[in-house]
């Protein structure tokens, strides 16, 4: 019997990390039923290279956006651009962008202007924005409901690993959490319980490779492929059997990724 499909809604092929064996790494996410997957851009100058793997691979995505972490090293995007960059089909998603006060601090207000214009981009595109958070909790939450108060837009919060105060604004705005690796560390009690606080409904699945790797793998160069093992812990979460939260889950991603859910569709 196959292995339910799912979605590894975010990783980064690009990185050097897989440089050489990118086609064997898709080949190993498919035999274990990870048939899709997004690889985002975190900065907009490497978008052509990464369009280029979206474009190599049937079931490969692509998002693009300026990293928080990147914004002091990087132009300053802007609406036009990331709207002419989203033409193409198989750019699904904005970002990844966000703040990041973990080690970059220093450029908060460039990261909220960054932030903002991805938000607009959202906003006139439809494309789900993708964000990063880490220490940043109420100015993110703050920044997200202003713009959603001026008008609504949908977004994922991925590889979720912040206190319950931002999920719970986010799910009030009905955006989604996205379980990483992270979620499935022995360690991670608390953040499993803050997911099982959120709705199946609004639940993806990551991997962030190639780091984060969830256990068995852990302390290895995450891939794809290790999806199904974060996916069985978030099962485990919602109490759940495994197919029902697999498609629960895809389910999830085609509703809020609606342009790879067209493209598949068409193709």
């Amino acid at each position: 019997m196959s292995e339910p499909r799912i979605t590894d809604s975010h990783c980064h092929l690009d990185f050097p990390d897989f440089d050489g064996e990118r086609a064997e790494i898709v080949a190993r996410a498919a035999e274990a039923g990870v048939h899709r997957m997004v690889t985002i851009c975190t900065r907009l100058r490497q978008e052509p290279q990464v369009r280029a793997i979206a474009e190599a691979f049937p079931q490969v995505f692509y998002a693009a956006g300026t990293h928080p972490m990147s914004a002091a090293d990087e132009p300053m995007t802007s609406v036009e651009e990331l709207v002419r960059l989203s033409a193409h089909p198989k750019f699904v998603g904005l970002g990844e962008t966000g703040l990041d006060y973990h080690y970059t601090a220093e450029s908060a207000e460039r990261q909220q202007t960054s932030l903002r214009i991805h938000i607009e981009a959202a906003q006139e595109t439809g494309l789900p924005l993708i964000i990063h958070a880490r220490d940043a909790d109420d100015d993110m939450a703050d920044i997200l409901e202003e713009g959603y108060a001026q008008k609504p837009y949908s977004c994922v919060m991925h590889c979720f690993s912040s206190g319950p105060e931002l999920a719970r604004r986010a799910l009030a705005m009905d955006f989604y959490l996205s379980m990483s690796g992270i979620a499935a560390f022995k360690k991670s009690q608390d953040l499993r319980d803050i997911f099982a606080t959120a709705r199946p409904e609004r639940i993806l699945v990551e991997t962030d490779s190639p780091y984060l790797a969830p256990p068995p793998q852990r302390g290895k160069r995450n891939e794809p492929g290790y999806t199904v093992h974060t996916a069985r812990v978030g099962a485990e979460v919602f109490g759940m059997d495994y197919a029902d939260f697999a498609a629960r889950t895809e389910a999830n991603f085609d509703r809020l990724f609606w342009k790879a859910a067209q493209y598949a569709k068409a193709a």
